[in-house]
């Protein structure tokens, strides 16, 4: 897996790629994923680039098989995903796999095409019939008349000057008939009322079924009109009007024969129509199984195809065009596999002159691999998440497996509820290899990637719990409470014991609500609890006082403990990067600075634990009261903790007032002295020369690294010096600026540590008052009515424990956890400033094409 410390140790190498074998060698690197490619081609734009022209052919199949997948999920066919991915489709196969792909797309268009053709007329001829069905109730002739009365009269044989023809043709009369949708009747009865002046009859009936569109394909509402008008310019008014509207017009019958002969035929017609459609539809379906089959492996392939060709655009050639050029970042572990990838694409390819690497000095800063695992990913996600660590600085994810869950539980200690989250973490690991998991909704998603953080959290609160002695707010009683109330009680003691003893009798027990313990008489305290807080403590008054004044102290020494780890694994950067003297003229006065002040305020808080007991606890001075006389009257004597108290807090304020011009000038004046004894300065480390413009290391300092480690002679080949200006002003403000906020952050960081102790609080007291008011409530009910009404009260608790004590109060917690060790612990020794190792490989790519193309 790596080492989790720190990151890996990158070199840039050159790739030389012969051009028949570089496709193969990309497809192989890309399925070990090994290395991350640089781009020598940023001044070329993406449409001058040299495998342009293979990048539009891969959009184009990836335009095809969303196409393909698109009809494919419109049928209701299921997509099959397979487990392997298949690799990247040698160059032969490219051509043959577009052409059969162009032709599938067009069959299938074509046959789309006419599936959607007939089904328009299908439509079409359903709404024909459903009209010509309401519309015979709209006019009823008598049989007789029809004769007599000529609808549209015959104009051949009458010229049409005769004024009785005129006459005729102005009576004429004229019918339209057809379908408009619901929403637009209204609007169509009054613009034909406008724009007709009342020369047209409109009767219209709604349909008993919602009919289907064959524009849009949407089920809406129709309803059935017939418009009877008179004359040729009100006719054309209408349709005008019908055309606007969006109506649907069908041919009216003149006579019932007519219509009946048309209804025939309609029927006819659309059984035949339902027959085509059908048949149709069925060889539709054959030819998108039979494409279903080969998709996804079809979108895999094409997928890295086109991944490779972007990488190929990233190359250069060389001045024969026979060969391309790649620099790519390569861990030092993974070079022997590099070069074995590389001989299996020229094997594949049978070239007769293999592709080889070759490794190259630089001074650039490479990115950072820090490899993980299932169960390291999510912490590592979360130092993430603050920044990128630079190159071969410490990794703060290493220690924070074991500084987070315990955080986190400070602030979430009760046995219950971390049991219920360690079984609902445990679950998630447990079926970790579930498809719906891993493909669910995004909350849920969220947990099933941090199942093993939530795992960790859930067991250290199990551990906080025990030691809070706190399970759904109750206390367990596990091996005896350490005080004993019957020892107050005046019989239990001789009578000459009895007079310098306050004890209690049964009128004080009668009269008093609240009655105080008293540890100084033999026989009520007999010794601290084994295991956490002593059960009788959750029966006091006086419990918050006592669990206050413990988590603030725990509180403070745990966040001095977590700072002062954090400065010393900035010593380690320091030797890492060989800059001895940082270690000398800043982690050191830091130490020092953190730890006589705050050290001394831990030790006193310990050593008071230890010299006072529960009968001399009466006695025992103010830690607090100690640690402000320690600056406000450094010179006054004080009867303290222990003997010789003020010259030692007078020798720990004299160091912490030495130590803080060492850590503002330091370092400065340091820099200044080296440069005034050189002009030019470089460092040459494992091939790479790293030079920091901006940052506190200066190159001038680096130099002196060479004298100070005895490297007098190196390789021509790794010595790069560079020159970089000397600037002390901008030296000092740095690390001024820097110490001040050091010096003010213990402060402001040390008090922020108080969180723990305020969230625990405030986890068990809402975990207190859930309890008073829902389970208590449903206990003391008798027992008539208790069982019927602690079912629901049961499920009511189970549920508000669930969202708010467990999702809110975890998150919460969460939260804090997150800031204590983003701000005070990482800003100690983390700067977080590099960029992240992306290899080329194919696991990057989604597999998902459903998704995404659907």
């Amino acid at each position: 897996m790596g080492s989790l410390f720190r990151s890996e140790t990158m070199c840039l190498a050159q790739l030389f790629l012969q051009s028949g074998t570089a496709y193969e060698c990309l497809s192989a690197l890309g399925e070990k994923g090994l290395v991350q490619f640089r781009d020598l081609n940023q001044n070329v734009s993406s449409f001058q680039r040299k495998f342009v022209g293979e990048v539009k052919r891969c959009e184009e199949l990836e335009r095809i098989l969303a196409y393909l997948v698109q009809e494919i999920t419109r049928a209701d066919i299921p997509l099959p995903e397979g487990d392997a991915s298949p690799p990247a489709p040698p160059l032969k196969q490219v051509l043959e796999m577009q052409e059969q792909l162009q032709k599938l797309e067009v069959e299938l268009r074509e046959v789309t095409k006419n599936k959607e053709k007939l089904r328009k007329n299908l439509l079409e001829l359903i709404e024909y019939t459903h009209m010509l069905r309401v519309t015979r109730t709209f006019v009823k002739r008598n049989v007789e008349f029809e004769p007599t009365y000529e609808e549209f009269p015959a104009l051949e044989n009458d010229s049409l000057l005769d004024y009785s023809s005129m006459q005729r043709l102005g009576a004429k009369l004229g019918f339209v008939s057809g379908l408009i949708s619901q929403g637009k009747v209204e609007a169509f009865e009054k613009m034909l009322w406008r724009v007709c002046k009342g020369y047209t009859i409109l009767t219209y009936a709604e349909l008993d079924e919602p009919l289907e569109d064959p524009e849009t394909g949407e089920v809406i509402k129709w309803y059935v009109f017939l418009i009877s008008f008179w004359g040729e310019q009100i006719g054309y008014k209408v349709k005008k009007i019908c055309d606007c509207y969006h109506c649907h017009i069908y041919p009216y019958p003149n006579t019932a024969e007519e219509r009946r002969e048309i209804q025939e035929g309609l029927n006819t017609r659309i059984q035949d129509l339902y027959t085509v459609l059908h048949k149709t539809e069925d060889y539709l379906r054959q030819v998108l199984c039979k494409a279903a089959e080969s998709v996804y492996s079809r979108v895999i392939q094409v997928k890295k195809m086109k991944a490779i060709y972007h990488m190929l655009n990233m190359c250069s050639f060389d001045v024969t065009n026979k060969c391309l050029i790649a620099e790519v970042w390569c861990p030092e572990a993974d070079l022997h596999a590099l070069r074995c990838a590389l001989e299996e694409g020229s094997r594949e390819s049978g070239a007769t002159i293999p592709s080889f690497m070759n490794i190259i000095p630089t001074k650039e800063t490479p990115p950072t691999l820090i490899r993980t695992n299932k169960f390291t990913e999510g912490f590592q996600n979360i130092v993430d998440a603050y920044g990128v660590g630079s190159y071969r600085e410490v990794n703060p994810a290493l220690f924070t497996i074991v500084t987070f869950p315990f955080l986190f539980a400070v602030m979430f200690g009760d046995f219950g509820h971390g049991f219920v989250m360690f079984l609902f973490a445990l679950l998630l690991v447990l079926n970790e290899n579930h498809p719906r998991l891993s493909q669910s909704q995004e909350i849920m998603r969220m947990f099933f990637n941090g199942r093993y953080i939530l795992l960790l959290m859930g067991l250290f609160s199990v551990y906080t719990g025990l030691i809070y002695n706190d399970c759904f707010s109750k206390s367990v009683n596990l091996f005896g409470s350490g005080w004993n109330v019957s020892a107050m009680y005046g019989a239990a003691h001789a009578p000459s014991e009895r007079k310098k003893m306050v004890l209690w009798n049964d009128s004080v027990v009668r009269h008093n609500r609240v009655l105080q313990l008293d540890p100084s008489i033999p026989g009520v305290f007999r010794g601290p609890y084994p295991l956490g807080i002593d059960p009788i403590w959750n029966l006091a008054t006086n419990r918050l006082t006592f669990l206050n004044s413990f988590k603030m102290k725990m509180s403070v020494i745990l966040g001095i403990i977590h700072m002062t780890f954090g400065v010393i694994l900035g010593i380690f950067n320091h030797l890492h990067f060989r800059k001895k003297f940082n270690i000398y003229l800043v982690s050191i006065p830091e130490l020092l600075f953190m730890l006589c002040i705050f050290g001394h305020l831990i030790f006193m808080i310990v050593y008071k634990w230890l010299l006072y007991s529960a009968e001399t606890s009466r006695v025992a001075p103010s830690i607090l009261i100690e640690f402000i006389n320690m600056f406000l009257f450094p010179t006054s004597e004080t009867n303290g903790l222990y003997p010789g108290q003020e010259h030692v807090q007078r020798l720990l304020l004299v160091v912490t007032a030495l130590s803080v011009p060492v850590l503002f000038l330091g370092k400065p004046l340091f820099l200044l002295w080296l440069h005034n004894g050189r002009s030019c300065f470089g460092v040459s480390r494992s091939g790479y020369t790293l030079v920091r413009k901006d940052s506190e290391e200066e190159v001038s300092l680096l130099g002196s690294q060479d004298i100070e480690e005895g490297n007098h002679q190196m390789e021509d080949g790794c010595r790069e010096v560079t020159c970089e200006e000397f600037n002390f002003g901008e030296i000092l403000m740095t690390q001024v600026i820097h110490s001040i906020e050091y010096c003010l952050g213990c402060i402001s960081n040390t008090a922020s540590y108080l969180r723990l102790w305020a969230l625990s609080l405030a986890h068990a007291q809402l975990s207190d008052v859930l309890w008073a008011m829902l389970m208590r409530v449903g206990l003391r009910v008798d027992t008539t009515y208790g069982v019927l009404l602690l079912l629901p009260v049961i499920a009511l608790f189970a549920v508000l424990t669930i969202f708010i004590l467990l999702i809110m109060e975890g998150l919460s917690a969460f939260l804090h956890a997150i800031r204590l060790h983003w701000v005070e612990f990482q800003n100690k020794f983390y700067v977080g400033a590099g960029t992240k190792f992306v290899p080329f490989s194919f696991r990057l790519l989604s597999s998902k094409f459903s998704d995404d193309m659907a």
